[in-house]
């Protein structure tokens, strides 16, 4: 029987907390407590081994003591591997914070850095956990002290960034990416409404990070209004946009550590729509997801696709739902728990009205038939606001998806002259009653943030590119929102 405290906070007439609600409750879970696989338990025993001697007070009493022993907890009778890889593993890290107040034992348990990497890759993932062991000073940092940092936000910090090259002819409307701690640009609007098909890469592990044009063969026709995306490690994915013949809705492919990079068409079959000003994610590192966005008459669009590039010949493929989200464009998808996807904002339609919606939507993937399910939102029926404060409506803004599923928005164009559009917002879709509520971080924030100039690289660092002053994106000009202290350099 696993037990846990859930705490609420309930808010006043302002943004105040005024009370703090603790509901406790229990859930069955099957734990397999008998000996360890050796196979399984090799690699933990050496490295718990160090701990032993300090422990040895404290450890499980022996066969003959058992029966006396009484007033000692059952769960601390059993070995430190056992506590470790099937109990302590399965735990949050805000779990084994609390657990290693509890004995010295389990505190010394705790210290363990292997522990720790069990729990953030049980916690977030292997994807998530492998690119966090990329992060610049994480191993210096430690999982226990990342893991606390990454969950309670307590390091999180804005800094500016002064980067050397430049981006030519200058543009807006471009979309950026991060392939590894490399920061991806590619096409825009140039002047004149002028579509363009360049490639620009920016290298933050430079000692002097400047940005560099990159010669690409064969590249696709030039656009703006596009989605760029990572899928494979390395290779950035073009979809969509608005180009010189119109709207398109072809897909391009580029492995950017490719000798000689080329750009290669995919024919897919049964493809979208042409569109702009859509959206888009990746699933497990292959599939990318495409949902609404605006045609060429100006009709916003609800649906949502599939294309998995793992595919020899990959096949687009509508994902069915007996009810969709109103209809929209400039909204954002974040991926959290793996196969879950949670829609935000962008310019909506209701009717003849279109309107900037704070509306949240989710859809899980790993059911048999997904349906979208509206979490929270004032414009659908039986739909709640959420406590706390949350976002004005806006459109065009920035979502990133943060280690155990929360989402964090900010920026992009908003309704409400009292907020700010730098203001960071987050929200737990995983909660019973999901809670915006604010993050007040140090440093001074970007007075501008869009979209499609902002990037998650190394999973803890979002870089937005430059301000905009007239038509023109001061491109030298960088703003890193950090997560965690291991990535100040």
């Amino acid at each position: 029987m696993m037990n846990r405290l859930r705490l609420t906070p309930i808010y006043g007439d302002g943004v105040a907390i005024t009370h703090i609600l603790g509901i406790q409750y229990f859930q069955e879970v099957n734990i397999d407590l008998g000996p360890l696989p050796g196979s399984l338990v090799k690699e933990p025993t050496r490295l718990l081994d160090r701990y032993r001697s300090s422990l040895s007070l404290y450890g499980p009493a022996s066969e003959g003591n058992r029966s006396n022993n009484h007033g000692v907890c059952g769960i601390l009778q059993l070995s430190d591997e056992v506590l470790a890889l099937k109990i302590l593993s399965l735990l949050t890290p805000r779990d084994i914070a609390s657990v290693g107040s509890v004995s010295t034992r389990l505190y010394e348990l705790t210290k363990n850095e292997d522990l720790w990497r069990m729990v953030c890759q049980n916690a977030w993932g292997s994807e998530t956990t492998r690119v966090l062991e990329a992060v610049p000073g994480a191993k210096r940092l430690g999982w226990g002290r990342l893991a606390r940092e990454l969950t309670t936000l307590e390091a999180a910090a804005w800094r500016k960034l002064t980067v050397g090259g430049i981006v030519e002819p200058s543009r807006c409307n471009f979309s950026a990416c991060a392939v590894g701690n490399r920061v991806v640009l590619f096409g825009g609007e140039g002047v004149n409404m002028q579509p363009m098909n360049d490639t620009f890469v920016l290298d933050l592990n430079s000692s002097n990070p400047e940005w560099k044009y990159v010669k690409v063969s064969s590249p696709p026709p030039g656009r703006w209004g596009h989605t760029l995306s990572c899928v494979n490690g390395s290779h950035l994915v073009v979809f969509g946009g608005y180009g010189r013949q119109g709207l398109l809705n072809d897909v391009f492919v580029l492995d950017l550590d490719a000798k000689q990079p080329t750009w290669r068409e995919i024919s897919s079959l049964a493809p979208p729509l042409p569109r702009s000003w859509h959206s888009s994610c990746t699933l497990d590192g292959t599939k990318l997801i495409v949902s609404g966005g605006c045609t060429d008459s100006g009709v916003l669009l609800s649906d949502t696709f599939l294309l998995d590039l793992s595919m020899e010949k990959p096949v687009w493929r509508e994902i069915a739902v007996t009810w969709t989200p109103p209809s929209r464009l400039g909204h954002t998808l974040s991926v959290y728990g793996g196969r879950k996807i949670l829609m935000f904002g962008g310019l909506a339609k209701s009717g003849p009205v279109r309107f900037r919606s704070s509306d949240v939507f989710t859809l899980d993937l790993s059911e048999e038939e997904p349906c979208w399910r509206c979490v929270t939102g004032s414009g659908m029926p039986g739909a709640g606001n959420p406590g706390g404060l949350a976002p004005s409506p806006r459109l065009d803004h920035v979502a990133l998806s943060l280690p155990g599923g929360r989402v964090l928005v900010f920026g992009g164009s908003i309704t409400s002259g009292l907020q700010s559009g730098s203001q960071l917002y987050i929200l737990d879709p995983t909660e019973e009653k999901p809670t915006w509520r604010i993050l007040n971080v140090t440093g001074r924030a970007p007075s501008i943030a869009w979209g499609h100039n902002t990037c998650v690289v190394g999973g803890t660092r979002a870089i937005v590119l430059g301000g905009q002053t007239g038509e023109d994106w001061m491109l030298g000009e960088i703003h890193e929102l950090s997560l965690a202290s291991s990535v100040i350099i």
